[in-house]
This record gives structure tokens, C-alpha cells and sequence, in this order.
């Protein structure tokens, strides 16, 4: 997968996620599928989240010049990108894309036969990231997630050629409890963003208020809100990890990764003491390497 500069070092921060992308034990070809994948949905998330040059390398391929003209509901252009992004995608799947981890991806969607609707629901939760900022119900981060983390396990699923209804169901407990996580260990850096993604309610029933998320320390309330949604993570985790016992070989190993990607931030989570305002609590690689082990030996119990 040949890249610009600008592409490279979003698919660098392949090495920061909770879980591996795509290691080394893979099939060449999946690797290569995987890092595709990844690549539009790092970008996407870049997009959404303003971390991009204005006016750099990535908006000149998806043909946005500095100084478009922007509408009076998107004053930093992100929603102008996101559209942009949405029309060099289509052509990957009915022309040539111009951006190059959009031309990357396609060789991807013509081998695997993937559809645009996981892509697509990737864009639209990062509009939604534009005009949502909190979520009143549980359900309402549930719906959430079904847009921002449950395609690109549908996409691992349809790249392996494993796609079945009771993997899918699985495949989106798993990616839902990641999303849950991730958002527990960015609380501060979401809040810096003007983004709460801990339900209201919640929050109101563990007397927890935003002022209380800027505290350079977790008061006992915001480690008791942490630890209860931290529970829920775990809850869909085990509800998603049969998925593990039901593959064979490497898929295995790397489906493995995932749930133990989550485990092990969880148990970060909880040996920080539930207190995340500090910054985001990290697993180590041995953590990593010892919940693989035990997600691995759950499934053949469960197999």
C-alpha cells in the first residue's frame, strides 16, 4: 500500500488503539485489507474530530480549497469535508477515488465484495459528532455505536469471509463495548472537544455533573459513574465473546485481540481506581499478551 506522507501518519496511529489492527501471524492479503479498512476510518475520525491541517494535503485530494465558503452550521469546514469525503468514497465503489487511502481501499472492495452501507454509517456518526455533543438514555449511545464502532467489525467479518447473523450480533457486542471503553479512558480529551458520551441520566443518578468531568482528579461520584458504565463494557464483552470460539486459526488469534484489547483497558481502567480525568489509563503489552490467554481458553471452554 503505496502513500503520501499526510496518509502514512494516519495509519501510524495504527500502533495507539487498544488492540491490534492488523499483526504481523495474518494472511498477507487480510493485513493489507485490514489496514485499508483502518485507514478510512482513522481518517473519517480525524476528520470529524478537526485534527487535520486546514487546508492541507487531505482536503486538497477530497477537493476542498481553503476558503470555501462555509455554511453558517459548520464554521470549521468539517461537515464540508465529511461531504467531500462521502463523494470520493462512492467513487471507490463506481469511479476512480482521489484520495489516497481511498484509492487504497478499493482493490479491498472489489476483492471482498464490500458494500458502502458500514462505510457510510462511519461518516454519518462523525456529522452526528457535529450536532451531538450529549446523549440523554443509554439507548441513545447504543445508537450511537451501531454507526461508529459496529460496522468495522462487520467489515473484519466480511474481509475473512465469516459473515453470519449470529457472528454479526456478536461482532457488534464486542464493538460496542470497545466504543464504551474508549470513551471511558477520553473523558477529559472528549470534554475538551464539547463531547459527553456518558448518558445524562447516568450521570444525573450518580450526581455527576460536566463541571465535575473538568476536574483535573475523579471525584467518588465520577469513579462510581466510571465503574458502572465500565461494567456495562464488560457485560457486552462477554455477550460478544463467543464470537472468538466460533472461527478457526488465525481469525481466532486476532478476533481474540479485540475482546483482550477491551479487557485489558478495562483492568486499566479499574487499577487506576476508576479515575480517568488524569488521563487516559493504557493496558500494558503484558496485560495485553495475558488477557489474549484467557479469552483464548474461555472459547475453548465454551467451543
Amino acid at each position: 500500500m503505496r502513500t503520501g506522507s499526510a496518509s502514512r501518519a494516519t495509519l501510524d496511529k495504527a500502533a495507539d488503539e487498544n488492540f491490534p489492527v492488523a499483526p504481523f501471524f495474518l494472511p498477507r492479503a487480510w493485513r493489507e485489507d485490514l489496514m485499508a479498512v483502518y485507514g478510512f476510518a482513522r481518517l473519517v475520525d480525524d476528520i470529524g474530530d478537526g485534527d487535520l491541517t486546514p487546508g492541507g494535503a487531505d482536503a486538497r485530494h477530497l477537493g476542498v480549497a481553503p476558503g470555501d465558503p462555509r455554511a453558517p452550521d459548520d464554521p470549521d469546514g468539517r461537515l464540508a469535508l465529511l461531504d467531500a469525503f462521502e463523494r470520493d468514497l462512492r467513487r471507490v465503489f463506481d469511479g476512480s477515488p482521489r484520495h489516497p487511502l481511498l484509492k487504497a481501499l478499493q482493490p479491498t472492495v472489489r476483492r471482498c465484495v464490500l458494500t458502502p452501507e458500514p462505510f457510510l454509517g462511519l461518516i454519518a456518526a462523525n456529522r452526528q459528532d457535529q450536532r451531538v455533543r450529549r446523549y440523554e438514555t443509554y439507548e441513545e449511545l447504543l445508537a450511537y455505536c451501531e454507526l461508529s464502532a459496529n460496522p468495522v467489525g462487520r467489515l473484519v467479518l466480511a474481509i475473512t469471509g465469516t459473515t453470519s447473523p449470529e457472528r454479526i450480533r456478536r461482532s457488534d457486542a464486542i464493538c460496542t463495548a470497545l466504543q464504551i471503553v474508549e470513551h471511558l479512558q477520553d473523558v477529559k480529551e472528549d470534554l475538551g472537544r464539547d463531547r459527553i458520551y456518558l448518558p445524562a441520566e447516568d450521570m444525573s443518578r450518580f450526581h455527576v455533573t460536566p463541571a465535575d468531568l473538568a476536574a483535573p482528579r475523579g471525584s467518588a461520584s465520577v469513579r462510581a459513574l466510571v465503574a458502572f458504565e465500565a461494567e456495562r463494557a464488560g457485560s457486552l464483552l462477554n455477550e460478544g465473546t463467543p464470537l472468538v470460539g466460533s472461527v478457526h486459526g488465525r481469525l481466532k488469534l486476532l478476533l481474540a485481540g479485540f475482546v483482550a484489547g477491551g479487557r485489558a483497558a478495562l483492568d486499566a481502567v479499574a487499577a487506576a481506581g476508576h479515575d480517568v480525568l488524569p488521563g487516559p489509563p493504557k493496558p500494558t503489552k503484558a496485560r495485553l499478551m495475558r488477557e489474549v490467554g484467557a479469552v483464548l481458553r474461555r472459547a475453548r471452554r465454551e467451543g
